[in-house]
């Protein structure tokens, strides 16, 4: 197989003292050691570092952290707990981030709400991309259930997202179904495939995990979607060097074709944040 130059998405990076082992130093040394060129950066939700004591502008936290590294790209969050939700969007486009990383559930805000309809009017308008947690996280499940993503594609035409961990195990037929209902408006949704590796029960049998997909969920997800909308994504500093070593060697060894694997190791999202 031809050599990959993967370009990744969905890394957490957190300031020293609010999570042990997630900051900037380690990324790029998990980086180094999976061969991956470049990634994307999320900064940490406000209340990540709140409850640590730690209060900041997360997004300007993350721009200074990353900005003499020319192959990690920055996503802002929203505090949602202070408003001008507008500027916040217009702030992180100044900062020259190429997206947004919003979870409805941890940040317990509704897909369809009003608040998440100001982000995604003013994200349009930035040409920003979104990327969500979708799937199981303990949370009021109405508040993030999948086929509120239709909702967002429906309303925001032009909006570019992707849903991360496409669902997972409970919500992937869910998600494979937006993404298809949406397929004519201009392919605008993108399936982050992370941390949806298999899992080992009692026995040492491979089993689906709450966001686990198998192999042939992949393949028919790239069948009905094209090989385009896939993005591979880390999860740091959630997955460590061994879980994303053999998360990469897992899509280089699936039964497609090799644009799509380029694609899915980053072909797809440099495409998408005009990289």
């Amino acid at each position: 197989m031809s050599e990959y130059k993967i370009f990744a998405n969905h890394a957490h990076v957190f300031p020293k003292g609010s999570k042990d082992n997630a900051q900037l130093e380690n990324l790029k040394d998990l980086m180094e050691k999976c061969g991956i060129e470049g990634a994307v950066c999320f900064a940490p939700f406000n209340h990540q570092t709140e409850r640590v004591g730690i209060t900041i502008n997360q997004n300007k936290w993350l721009y200074e952290e990353i900005k003499n590294e020319k192959n990690l790209i920055g996503f802002g969050t929203i505090n949602f707990d202070i408003g001008s939700i507008q500027n916040q969007v217009k702030e992180i486009k100044e900062l020259g981030f190429k997206g947004i990383k919003i979870h409805p559930a941890a940040q317990e805000v509704k897909v369809d709400g009003r608040e998440l309809f100001e982000v995604y009017a003013e994200a349009e308008k930035q040409g920003l991309f979104v990327s969500f947690h979708t799937g199981l996280h303990w949370h009021r499940i109405r508040d993030y259930s999948m086929l509120l993503f239709d909702e967002v594609a429906y309303n925001f035409p032009n909006l570019k997202f992707s849903m991360e961990h496409v669902g997972g195990y409970s919500f992937f037929k869910e998600a494979l179904l937006v993404m298809n209902n949406n397929e004519r408006k201009g392919n605008n949704i993108y399936a982050g495939l992370t941390s949806i590796s298999m899992e080992e029960d009692a026995l040492g049998n491979l089993r689906q995990g709450a966001w686990s997909l198998t192999d042939d969920d992949l393949c028919t997800l790239i069948h009905q979607t094209g090989e385009k909308n896939s993005i591979f994504g880390l999860d740091f500093p959630y997955k460590n060097v061994e879980y994303t070593k053999n998360a990469i060697e897992r899509i280089k060894n699936l039964p497609i074709t090799e644009d799509a694997r380029k694609g899915i190791l980053g072909e797809n999202l440099k495409a998408v944040l005009n990289l």
